[in-house]
């Protein structure tokens, strides 16, 4: 299994009147992503400052297989997210279990 940066950019019929837990189709969306975390596909994830952006790290065999997986969520399929960047990610060093 690979580790893969993900970027993702918020738009499309995103309303940003609306915090993240109002926008349409939250519920959805949020069981998704606890689904791909329970499973070990994303390891760490969350918006960046400025809330337009979103990174994500992933674990996954191709990055044709992780933009497939991503092709279920809600968000993704409606336009409110989107994939602008993908990057193979070599980890040297890792403290999370210190």
């Amino acid at each position: 299994m690979e580790l893969w940066v993900v970027h993702q950019e918020r738009g499309g019929p995103w309303d940003w009147s609306k915090d993240m837990r109002e926008q349409a189709l939250w519920d959805e969306h949020a069981r998704f992503m606890d689904d791909l975390v329970e499973t070990g596909f994303v390891v760490l994830g969350g918006p960046l400052d400025g809330d337009r952006r979103v990174l994500l790290i992933v674990a996954a065999e191709d990055e044709g297989a992780l933009r497939e997986r991503f092709d279920d969520d809600p968000w993704v399929r409606n336009g409110m997210l989107t994939i602008s960047g993908v990057e193979g990610w070599t980890v040297l060093l890792d403290g999370r279990a210190a």
